[in-house]
């Protein structure tokens, strides 16, 4: 049994013209938010092995607050360039591409994480994920590279403007 959880990057200041859109760093309610969506996780005691991450600062930020969290050693944080912006294609091949991680989490950006929501959801609806959504999904496999659409169960959505 393997385990996915799918983040959207937290709040994040609006671009400006003398920052570049991957420089833009979490607001303060995004720093919150990203803490309070770990905390939930963790209570549930649903704790990645391994977060794969755009580097990106607002997923950075937001990766950083939910290692931290965990108690995660910086090697269980890998940032890949492909991840900026990834659409649903790009995210699958990076899931795939992992090993020996039954717990796996991404954080990535909108509009491709929402869409692979989608494509990984076989019993419930993901329409959008807003900032600092988190999706988690359960899968009957043994490798991650047999992960297939719809193939996701018990799946789950939470977010921070959500009433617990």
């Amino acid at each position: 049994m393997k385990r996915l959880t799918l983040v959207r990057h937290a709040q994040a200041d609006a671009e400006l013209p003398d920052r570049s859109d991957w420089d833009r760093p979490l607001t303060k309610r995004g720093l919150l938010d990203a803490a309070e969506m770990a905390k939930r996780l963790r209570s549930q005691r649903l704790k990645p092995e391994l977060i794969l991450c755009s580097p990106a600062l607002r997923t950075r930020q937001t990766a950083e607050a939910f290692s931290k969290s965990f108690g995660l050693y910086s090697d269980a944080l890998i940032f890949e360039d492909e991840l900026y912006l990834a659409d649903c294609k790009h995210l699958i091949k990076h899931v795939r591409a992992a090993t020996n991680v039954h717990h796996l989490m991404v954080i990535a950006h909108n509009p491709g994480i929402t869409e692979f929501a989608q494509w990984l959801s076989k019993d419930h609806e993901v329409d959008s994920m807003t900032t600092c959504a988190v999706v988690t999904a359960e899968f009957n496999m043994k490798h991650w590279v047999e992960l297939t659409t719809e193939s996701g169960t018990n799946v789950l959505l939470d977010y921070p403007q959500r009433s617990a």
